[in-house]
Order: structure tokens, then C-alpha cells, then sequence
């Protein structure tokens, strides 16, 4: 089995009470699949811990702290600026220069056994979002990004889990009990966000992909903390502590 998180966002006390439930169901190889910092005061510990996983994929705020941000709203881009001074601040050169190292190194996608992982989509890994109403109101936006699939591709960026299927039906997890079979069929599956949940469930999220089923669960942490966290760090916006206490 293999552990799928994304949108950690510098959420400590969320990575670490997802990454023990991980262990405590005896999963070893965990997915990446981007965005391991912004918005969030850990942003050197996350990485810290991410260096240790089976692969990482970057996303558009692992980006933008590594180069520059684009077509961010205000509080994220306070936030890309507060996270890379705080990664230059770091007094150990060593942990300062392995970091830099380990975001430089992050790859935009990856193939495996006929699927496809990325950050936010087979067209544009970094930054499109695929949304939950795009079968409604882009279909020739999803048709495009089904011609780009082989079998199912996993991604996060919206911080929004669900399935959008080859019927053009998006199904969040509670319609699907939780759980779904794919059979090889073409889906686009978010395994939502563990560190900034935005689908009105407070607990982080990611998903268990055993070969044919994916398993979406949710983990309840200490949001409070992390908001007392965010409130007190200078630079980062107070609604993006506020927000973790309803999921949005």
C-alpha cells in the first residue's frame, strides 16, 4: 500500500498526525504530491521530514519559494516571501543548503505502472487546477485532460478530495462511502490536502492507494495550535488561520 499526501503547506502538527496514522496502519511508501510549503510557519521541518519519503513532486508554492510567484493572491504571496526568508534564516549552513537542494531537485510529475501523479494537472502540473464543477461548466476542458491520461492520475491543488470519472461526474469521498475502485478506468482522483483542508472538513486528508482501490481518510490534529502558530508569526495572514478551523 502506498500513502498519498499534498498541500501540506508548512502544517507541522497536520503532517505529523497524518504520518502517524500512516504508520499505524504499517504503510512505508509515501507520495508526494506537492505544495510542502506556503501558508504555514514549519515550512523547514516539513521539508525536513518530506526528504525521507518515496518521491516528491513540486508544487506552485514550492515553486514560487524556490524562483518567483505568479497569479498569487495577496496573503499566499505574503506567505512565499516570510517562507523563504525563513528557510534563508536557518543558522545550520548545512540544513540551510540541503533544503534548497531537496526543492531544487523536485520533479513536476511522475509515471508509474500506467498512472500518472502530479500537483495540480496532466496539462499543467504546477498550476491548473481541476475543479469539482469543471465536468459542468469546462467539458472541453476535462475532455483535453482525459486525452492526456493513460489510466488514472492522482492529484491535489485544490485542496478538494473527490473523483472526477470518465462520466464527467465529479463524486466527493461521503458519495463514494469513502473509498473507490478503478479497474483501470480514466479518473482524476484528489487526494485533497493535508495541511489546508477546504471541502468544510477541518481534519487533514490523504489517501491509501492499494493497486485498485483508493482510500480516502481523514485525521483529526490539533487545528488550534496551528492557529496560535500562524497568529503569532509576523508575516503571514491571520485569515489563513482562521480558515483552518472550518475547512475552507
Amino acid at each position: 500500500m502506498i500513502a498519498l499526501i499534498s498541500d501540506i503547506h508548512a502544517n507541522l502538527p497536520a503532517l505529523e498526525a497524518v504520518l502517524a496514522d500512516i504508520k499505524g496502519q504499517g504503510i512505508e511508501q509515501i507520495y508526494c504530491l506537492g505544495d510542502i510549503i506556503g501558508y504555514g510557519p514549519w515550512p523547514g521541518e516539513c521539508l525536513d521530514l518530506a526528504m525521507g519519503w518515496k518521491f516528491c513532486l513540486m508544487g506552485n508554492h514550492d515553486h514560487a519559494v524556490l524562483l518567483e510567484p505568479g497569479g498569487f493572491n495577496s496573503a499566499a504571496e505574503q506567505a512565499i516571501f516570510w517562507t523563504r526568508q525563513r528557510l534563508e534564516a536557518e543558522p545550520d549552513a548545512a540544513a540551510r543548503q540541503r533544503r534548497w537542494e531537496f526543492l531544487a531537485g523536485l520533479g513536476v510529475h511522475k509515471f508509474e505502472s500506467n498512472l500518472l501523479f502530479v500537483h495540480g494537472s496532466p496539462r499543467r502540473p504546477l498550476h491548473e487546477y481541476v475543479f469539482p464543477d469543471d465536468a459542468e461548466v469546462n467539458r472541453e476542458k476535462v475532455t483535453a485532460i482525459f486525452e492526456r491520461i493513460p489510466s488514472a492520475c492522482f492529484v491535489g491543488h485544490t485542496h478538494m478530495p473527490g473523483l472526477l470519472g470518465d462520466d464527467y461526474q465529479f463524486r466527493t469521498p461521503a458519495e463514494l462511502g469513502g473509498k473507490t475502485t478503478l479497474n483501470g478506468r480514466k479518473a482524476v482522483v484528489n487526494i485533497g490536502s493535508v495541511g489546508q483542508p477546504r471541502d468544510r472538513d477541518p481534519r487533514a486528508c490523504y489517501a491509501v492507494w492499494n493497486g485498485s482501490e483508493v482510500i480516502w481518510r481523514r485525521v483529526a490534529y490539533d487545528v488550534e495550535s496551528m492557529v496560535k502558530a500562524i497568529l503569532a508569526t509576523d508575516g503571514l495572514e491571520r485569515f489563513n488561520a482562521h480558515r483552518l478551523r472550518d475547512g475552507r
